[in-house]
C-alpha cells in the first residue's frame, strides 16, 4: 500500500473518531471529567496535523522541518489546551 494512501485512511479514521467522541462527549463522559472530550479531539487534531505534515507536505523526506514544524504545531496546540481549560 502506498504512503499517501495510509496515511489517507489514517486521517479518515482519526476524523471518524472526532466525530464519534463530539457526538458521544455529552452522554458517555462522566460529569466530573467534562473537559475530556475537548482534550481528546484536540489531541486527534494535532495527530492529523502531524500526518498531514509528514506525508502531505513532505516533510517526512526532511526531518529536521519536520522537527521544527511539530514544535511549532505542539506549542500551538498547547496554547490551545490551555485556553480551552481556562474557558
Amino acid at each position: 500500500m502506498l504512503t499517501i494512501t495510509r496515511a489517507w485512511l489514517i486521517l479518515l479514521a482519526l476524523s471518524a473518531a472526532s466525530t464519534f467522541v463530539s457526538f458521544n462527549v455529552t452522554t458517555q463522559l462522566p460529569a466530573a471529567i467534562p473537559f475530556l472530550g475537548g482534550v481528546i479531539i484536540l489531541l486527534l487534531a494535532w495527530a492529523k496535523a502531524r500526518i498531514i505534515a509528514a506525508h502531505y507536505l513532505e516533510l517526512a523526506q526532511a526531518p529536521g522541518y519536520l522537527r521544527g514544524f511539530s514544535l511549532v504545531l505542539a506549542l500551538f496546540m498547547a496554547a490551545l489546551l490551555g485556553l480551552y481549560l481556562a474557558a
